[in-house]
């Protein structure tokens, strides 16, 4: 064992002896006693820019970098081996059968998720990279239930999306204090399989989640300089795309851009994760209430500006632009009910490619044909980085324009309700990516659900259909009649228990809590067998 490396449960026996080596909890170490401190300060100065626009300061664009906005000499690293065209990229969880149907979809990439379509049971983190140990090197195969999944000649190429700087891995602690889960699943990915990688003709490739500020993505970049050197590659053989899904980040394209420069290979829209966070950044605004979930599109005003400020920031610096998610799924015994889904999707991806994105994300095998078809039929080249959408001129207030069409309902109501208690106890469970009312839901849209609910309980808010106010007391009742409803083989009484008495706590805080994977990882880490004092208090 790794002097002060501490490993706090016992299960998956076979994959913790396969995955966590002595040699690669060395790396582990070497990079949380280099930049653990680093990632603390930067979660603090998360904490009192929130402090900030609580007290009225508007979100802006950084005045300290507008030399480097304003400066056209600088581009972003050429596109790396297999990332030249990213037409179409599939994303899930890290189980061995998503895995093989992802990488055998069709699609240009797949993107391997240990963030939020993934519950982070220690289980699933472990046999993750497993999973994904075994797809590079072509021995994934396995049998089931008489069934056989093999790995086609031409898979998909793999990029992994590590969990976010806010989350620890409490079920590994290094000189007494947990983890980062960025760091663990960064490190143990990259530890064992890069140059195997770069001996394929690839590479390391990462999508990057959640950051707020671009001093998060200079410990990023901070961190590839360090791995490449310890295992002795080239400095920018990583690659890493960044999701602009927080509303800050949104203000700092550029600036994240240009500190991840050498290894960057674009941004991505991350849709769902960026309506949550303009609902929790602007907490203290009665003016950014929102409607009904299915009421904040892709079209309405703040979210269009977003998506044309990060198309012409990447094409500028010369990076892929990638497109968003269609959440639905194909619907299979009810062909007209599947037409109008598929109807979506198709209109979801001619507004991302004509709009001059270079990719897309899909969430299901038979919706790639959809969605690379429109690809194939407007973008005729790798990508569209010559579509450099100089007309665009987004402004602050575009960002921040909270008029959106449509209203709160109680059927919006209820539906948030069913979604929040839902999805979070199937992640108590296990699992992390589940379909609900044929849309395939991770974690993102349970965090919309349960800051919408505390949004519209906090200004009281009147619903257009019956003229009530939503109160605690009525989404208390609401909890109370639908959870016994939402029973299941992925969703427990027990774990619905457990979520409701935190939504319920939930809507009557002064502000959310930043993320309900933090609040209720403690539940997951004390299954796995850590004490039970470890399982804070989140009723």
């Amino acid at each position: 064992m790794v002097a002060g490396v501490q490993i706090h449960t016992t299960v998956a026996q076979q994959a913790q002896a396969e995955i966590l080596t002595e040699d690669a909890l060395k790396f582990l170490a070497a990079l949380h006693r280099t930049f653990e401190s680093t990632r603390q300060s930067l979660l603090v100065a998360r904490e009192a820019a929130q402090q900030r626009l609580d007290a009225g300061q508007p979100l802006d664009f950084p005045p300290e970098t507008a030399h480097i906005r304003a400066d056209p000499s600088w581009l972003c690293a050429h596109p790396a081996p297999g990332l030249e065209d990213r037409r179409v990229e599939i994303t899930g969880p890290t189980d061995r059968k998503m895995v093989i149907n992802a990488l055998n979809s069709g699609a240009k990439t797949f993107m391997a998720d240990l963030e939020d379509a993934n519950s982070p049971t220690f289980s699933n983190m472990v046999n993750g990279q497993i999973s994904l140990r075994d797809a590079i090197r072509r021995k994934i195969d396995f049998e089931q239930g008489g069934k056989q999944y093999k790995l086609s000649e031409k898979p998909a190429v793999l990029i992994v999306r590590p969990r976010g700087w806010h989350l620890d891995e409490p079920r590994v602690t290094i000189d007494n204090a947990p983890m980062s889960g960025s760091l663990f699943d960064f490190g143990l990915y990259f530890f064992h399989n890069a140059k195997e990688l770069v001996a394929r003709g690839s590479g390391p490739y990462f999508y990057l989640p959640k950051m707020e500020h671009y001093l998060e993505a200079r410990l990023w970049n901070d961190v590839f300089n360090f791995s490449q050197s310890y295992i002795r590659i080239p400095l920018g053989t990583i690659r890493g795309t960044v999701l602009i899904e927080t509303l800050p980040a949104a203000f700092q394209m550029e600036e994240i851009l240009f500190e991840l420069r050498t290894h960057s290979s674009g941004l991505n829209c991350g849709r769902w994760d960026y309506i949550f966070s303009f609902i929790k950044k602007r907490r203290a605004d009665r003016g950014a209430v929102l409607p009904d979930r299915k009421d904040v599109t892709m079209e309405v005003h703040f979210m269009d500006s977003y998506v044309r400020l990060l198309i012409q920031t990447c094409h500028k610096r010369r990076v892929a632009a990638m497109g968003g998610m269609s959440a639905q799924i194909p619907i299979k015994n009810d062909p007209q009910a599947n037409e109008v889904a598929m109807t979506k999707v198709r209109n979801d991806k001619l507004r991302e490619v004509t709009a001059g994105h270079d990719g897309t994300w899909i969430a299901h095998p038979l919706i790639n044909k959809i969605a690379i078809d429109i690809f194939n039929e407007h973008m005729l080249g790798p990508n569209q980085y010559h579509v450099r959408r100089e007309d665009v001129k987004i402004a602050a207030a575009d960002l921040l324009n909270s008029k959106v069409p449509g209203q709160i309902t109680s059927i919006g109501v209820r539906e948030n309700v069913a979604t929040a208690l839902s999805y979070s106890a199937a992640w108590l469970g296990g699992n992390g990516c589940i379909p609900l009312n044929y849309l395939m839901e991770d974690a993102a849209t349970a965090e919309i659900t349960r800051v919408q609910l505390w949004q519209w309980v906090k200004y009281a808010v009147r619903m257009s259909d019956n003229g009530q106010a939503v109160t605690a007391e009525y989404v208390d009742t609401l909890i109370d009649e639908i959870a016994p409803t939402q029973k299941g083989p992925a969703v427990s009484e027990k774990n619905l228990d457990i979520v409701a008495k935190y939504l319920k706590a939930q809507i009557r805080k002064e502000w959310p809590s930043e993320f309900l994977t933090s609040d209720l990882m403690g539940y997951l880490a004390v299954a796995d067998g850590c004490p039970a004092a470890w399982q804070k208090s989140v009723l």
